[in-house]
């Protein structure tokens, strides 16, 4: 299985998510993780530890591309539509991560304009989603579903011990945080909805 994580917006957890899916379909065969975006945050968060996981650039994508089961692609933000269309075609799932807010939402749903003509399959992943008593997440969820859309039930929440996992250099479950649980366990639900 080939997943992509996209964005048109910076900042709405595209890498983070990219890495804990590809440490989430590690668990059930092998997996490589192809840092596409030209930051290399991927790269960079791999190189402070050890991971259950391979991270290349995509230029070594294909070389080492037929030895796993499934691949996690983070791509560069802001792709154009040429690109994008590049980016759906080649991939069995498109997972576009936008954090609740306005400015990520309409980004994300620019996005969406240019997939529909393609008919490609994605499905939006809502990230960073503040504590309650603060209902955006809520309300980001029932208006995406009002639309149609296609999104994840699991959400992503707004907790610092993503942080601490990228400075660590390993997946969120590796880190001794009293929410390193809670954190891992939403990207074990996306997971989990994305092989049923």
């Amino acid at each position: 299985m080939i997943i992509t994580v996209a964005a048109f917006k910076g900042g709405v957890g595209k890498t983070t998510s990219a890495f804990h899916l590809a440490a989430y379909f590690q668990q059930k065969a092998p997996t490589l993780l192809v840092d596409g975006d030209l930051n290399r945050s991927a790269l960079d968060w791999a190189s402070r530890g050890d991971l259950p996981f391979k991270v290349v650039d995509e230029k070594q994508g294909v070389k080492f591309a037929r030895k796993y089961d499934h691949i996690i692609v983070d791509t560069p933000a802001r792709p154009d539509p040429t690109e994008l269309k590049t980016i759906a075609e080649g991939c069995d799932l498109l997972v576009l991560p936008t954090s609740p807010d306005a400015l990520s939402m309409g980004a994300m749903l620019q996005m969406i304009d240019v997939l529909k003509p393609l008919e490609a399959p994605y499905k939006i992943l809502l990230t960073i989603i503040p504590p309650k008593p603060n209902t955006a997440g809520e309300d980001a969820r029932a208006s995406l579903q009002r639309a149609g859309l296609p999104v994840f039930k699991g959400g992503i929440r707004r907790l610092a011990v993503f942080q601490k996992a990228a400075l660590e250099g390993v997946p969120v479950s590796q880190v001794k945080d009293p929410y390193a649980r809670i954190a891992w366990g939403c990207y074990q639900a996306v997971g989990k909805e994305i092989l049923k």
